[in-house]
């Protein structure tokens, strides 16, 4: 049986078609570039186990203990996206990068006045419950603002992420409220931790 005379001739696709695929690879790979940024920054200055500092800046504990966390996976990626389960190199990077998402776009966009019924800590970054809060919106907001997330994306991030933070945040009885709200008085201040059962 003799071979077809078309199998070495190359894949022609109709015009109309080459827009969307050429639309569909860009988007992938600005997707790809995206995912590997976050990874990097990620995973980048991960220290290791025997370098002295602790997994958990807001728990220290000796490393490779049960509640310490894990510092990546099997494959060398991050253990968790999560700001609070980096270790202290990777936690510094990625609070910094939080920080310039909050004061230049959260804070002057949704930052609303401060009362004692809605307080904000300007040193939000000592209050650990506010800096998880604040990453794990950051987090919704790269993915529910993108491209790919639709049409639909920001307003699910208002109703479903920000709204929702921000009344945890904002609330009197909140991570911020023990701090200051008077000009007259300064300083800020954080509630004692609640002491461990059994002491």
């Amino acid at each position: 049986m003799s071979e077809p005379a078309h199998k070495n001739e190359p894949v022609r696709i109709p015009d109309h078609d080459l827009d969307d695929l050429v639309a569909t690879v860009s988007r992938l790979v600005a997707e790809s570039r995206k995912q590997g940024e976050t990874l990097a920054r990620l995973t980048d200055d991960q220290p290791s186990q025997d370098d002295g500092e602790p997994a958990d800046p807001v728990h220290p504990e000796s490393p490779g203990s049960a509640s310490a966390p894990a510092e990546g996976t099997a494959d060398g990626g991050p253990a968790s996206v999560f700001i609070l389960a980096l270790g202290a190199q990777a936690y510094a990077k990625e609070l910094a990068a939080l920080t310039n998402w909050v004061h230049n776009l959260l804070l002057p966009v949704y930052g609303r006045e401060i009362t004692t019924g809605r307080p904000w800590c300007h040193q939000w970054q000592e209050h650990p419950e506010a800096v998880a809060r604040l990453h794990a919106l950051w987090l919704a907001w790269q993915q529910l603002t993108d491209v790919q997330a639709g049409l639909t994306g920001p307003s699910t991030w208002h109703r479903d992420h920000l709204d929702p933070a921000l009344l945890q945040l904002r609330t009197p009885d909140g991570p911020f409220g023990a701090c200051t709200t008077s000009a007259a008085r300064p300083h800020h201040r954080l509630l004692a931790s609640p002491e461990p059962a059994g002491v």
